[in-house]
């Protein structure tokens, strides 16, 4: 049955608004009337669900944090002992926008008969394959709230792990974008007023002087020549970035990097442990979880290696020593998950591999920014104290001819 936002005046002439459900607009009016209201509008929502509309353009993304909010209150509704098909209606109005709209379509879906992970793998850019797998393994064993409470530790630590990688990142980032801010000032405003008022008539300017006027002249004169460059350089490098080849060839040059390569390849041992050990904790046949796993990594030359390692891990069913193979699990690793694979307790394994490694990595992440700071800072200041010293010298030879003078 088709659902309708409304707005409405109550006896005392405050506004309220709120959805129900009914066969028509006029249906849904009625409804409105008997709960002692007077509508102002009625709005089909269902219509809005998957259909193209301009406000869906501005509409914000649906983040990480309402995600685990979501599988949070669903789990606590399961949990409780409420039905599915309840659970998901009840949900429905704690949430708005692009997860609303979905969560109507969910709704709708299980309504028609459609199993809750096949409505949720419609919108693969807000609930990723291993999310649809995790759930279709709950619904298929019955455990679909333990599940989601998997779920739930499993997001929150992706995100932690997102969140590490971009604090790595982002200092550095933002130190070089304020260098360049800093320099491109001082090179284009500062430098040629300064150099006017300190120039004496038949005397060269001191070395480092010169070459910064040279420098600003050059970047003054050609200033939306270079703009322009740049511009069409950046537009151009994202669009072959976000090619295959501009892709794979990106990721072969990080992995000759000695630190990013360690960096990518630790990343990708967390990733792919504590994914494939919650998928077959959650029920998920091995192949199937391989084939998701792998899908995951950041990095296409990885995804390549272990790609190859799947299919042989497939036809013979040995986990520890394919992954060995592709240079990227450390002995330790591969060890403890042959260890488990022995035992019988992989997927326990897995896990604790993700867990050991995701500290190492945090370690790592750590060090890098207390090692990074100073690094920038050093390496701006030598910018500074290079452009004030190219200030300070005429001025320190204007000193000499004065005091010559006297």
């Amino acid at each position: 049955m088709p659902l309708y936002c409304y707005e409405a005046f109550d006896r005392v002439g405050k506004k309220t608004s709120g959805t129900i459900e009914a066969a028509s607009a006029q249906m849904a009016k009625e409804v409105v009337r008997s709960k002692n209201l007077m509508p102002i509008s009625i709005k089909s929502i269902e219509a809005q669900v998957s259909g193209f509309t301009i406000a869906s353009l501005f509409e914000k993304p649906v983040d990480h944090k309402s995600k685990i909010l979501f599988t949070q209150q669903f789990a606590v509704l399961l949990r409780a002992g409420v039905p599915l098909l309840q659970s998901i209606e009840l949900l429905v109005n704690q949430f708005e926008g692009r997860l609303r709209r979905i969560l109507i379509s969910v709704k709708d879906d299980l309504k028609g008969g459609q199993s809750l992970a096949a409505s949720l793998s419609k919108f693969p850019k807000v609930f990723s394959n291993v999310y649809v797998q995790l759930v279709r393994a709950g619904e298929a064993t019955g455990k679909l709230e333990g599940v989601l409470e998997r779920l739930i530790d499993y997001l929150e630590k992706a995100e932690a792990l997102r969140k590490r990688v971009k604090k790595a990142l982002t200092y550095p980032i933002f130190m070089i974008s304020f260098a360049l801010v800093v320099v491109g000032v001082m090179i284009t405003y500062v430098v040629p007023n300064v150099s006017k008022v300190m120039a004496q008539p038949g005397k060269p300017l001191p070395g480092p002087t010169q070459l910064l006027v040279n420098l600003s002249d050059f970047f003054v004169g050609n200033f939306w020549i270079l703009l322009g460059s740049l511009t069409l350089f950046v537009l151009f490098f994202l669009y072959w970035k976000s090619t295959p080849r501009g892709k794979l060839i990106l990721d072969k040059i990080s992995l000759r990097i000695p630190i990013v390569s360690y960096f990518s390849k630790i990343k990708a041992v967390v990733q792919f442990s504590k994914t494939l050990g919650l998928l077959l904790d959650s029920g998920v046949n091995l192949a199937e979880a391989l084939d998701i796993v792998t899908n995951i990594i950041d990095n296409s030359v990885l995804t390549k290696s272990l790609d190859n390692a799947r299919d042989k891990i497939i036809k013979e069913g040995k986990i520890a020593h394919y992954l060995e193979e592709t240079k990227i699990f450390p002995s330790i690793a591969s060890y403890m998950i042959d260890t488990g694979e022995k035992s019988g307790e992989l997927a326990k394994m897995l896990l604790n591999v993700g867990k050991d490694y995701d500290v190492i990595l945090t370690d790592l992440t750590d060090s890098l920014v207390s090692k990074i700071n100073p690094i920038m800072t050093f390496v701006i200041s030598g910018f500074v104290f290079f452009i004030m010293l190219s200030m300070f010298l005429p001025m320190l030879e204007m000193i000499d001819v004065l005091e010559t003078i006297k």
